[in-house]
């Protein structure tokens, strides 16, 4: 840590040359992922060196996937990007961010309520970490009805949901 910022420093070596990694979290729930979370996730990396996806336990939520499915499902929509980690975790999403290395936490933000929530989410994660920055992400308009919730709940009633879910996604349903 720098005595100046509190910030915990991550670098890479290769070639004799270290680097410092601006390492991220998108933590969520992913269950399951859609549409909206990958435009998140490609909008971001390329802000930072590495992304982690973090499947958070929320206990707030009823989950339709096992965490290790959606662990899966993941895995095969980012394959093709080594940038991006998939992991899941349990407790205090700012003290996984320390476990991991992350300066940043990544946030999507659909509509006001989802950037007051968020804001709140934000300050408290602030003042238990001060380190760690959240960055706001507003979705495209075109995914800004999309929601985890929403198409949980059109896969209960066994309608289509291909519109709303990456086709790498769809088998794991």
């Amino acid at each position: 840590m720098t005595p100046e910022t509190n910030k915990i420093l991550t670098f890479e070596i290769s070639n004799n040359v270290i680097t410092y990694m601006k390492i991220a979290l998108f933590p969520g729930s992913f269950d399951p992922v859609t549409k909206a979370h990958v435009d998140i996730v490609k909008r971001s990396v390329g802000l930072f060196d590495k992304v982690y996806i973090g499947i958070g336990a929320n206990s707030s939520k009823q989950g339709l996937l096992s965490v290790s499915k959606r662990e899966d499902m993941l895995r095969a929509v980012f394959a093709n990007d080594d940038r991006i980690h998939i992991v899941a975790y349990d407790g205090l999403t700012v003290e996984f961010c320390k476990s991991i290395g992350a300066d940043y936490m990544i946030r999507g933000i659909r509509t006001v309520s989802d950037f007051e929530y968020e804001k709140a989410i934000a300050q408290m994660n602030h003042a238990l970490e001060p380190a760690i920055e959240s960055i706001f992400i507003v979705s495209k308009p075109g995914y800004s009805s999309i929601s985890s919730s929403i198409v949980r709940e059109i896969i209960r009633y066994n309608g289509d949901v291909s519109q709303f879910i990456p086709k790498e996604a769809l088998p794991y349903l």
